[in-house]
């Protein structure tokens, strides 16, 4: 189990790594996991270790939210100030992807030739 935490952590480490030392403005987490993920592709498999950190974190997910709430709390006076541009922003961000989620379900959907309702 100390060998799979292990390794995401190094994934995550590789990651922030890349990120840093090539200048490239995506979070380093993401680069890592993807990293991940393709060391799992060319191993064929997950493993068992592995499979059982990642379960107990997933478990324990909420706990990843604290940081974020303590963040918006700090910043509630500058959501206060900028409330209008945030809720437009969610509004629109949700119909956009309402949007491209039906348009991809349609599309999926005549490339596998389904009658669409």
């Amino acid at each position: 189990m100390i060998q799979a935490l292990t390794l995401l952590f190094l994934c995550q480490l590789a990651g922030e790594f890349l990120v840093r030392s090539l200048g490239i403005v995506f979070p380093g987490p993401v680069v890592g996991m993807g990293l991940l993920f393709l060391g799992m592709l060319a191993a064929g498999r997950a493993g068992g270790p592995l499979e059982k950190v990642a379960d107990t974190i997933l478990g324990h997910l909420s706990l990843l939210f604290v940081p974020a709430s303590v963040g918006v709390v700090q910043q509630i006076g500058l959501i206060r100030e900028n409330w209008f541009a945030i809720a437009a922003a969610l509004v629109v961000s949700t119909l956009l992807t309402l949007v491209v989620t039906v348009l991809t379900f349609r599309a999926v959907a005549r490339l596998t030739a389904r009658p669409v309702l």
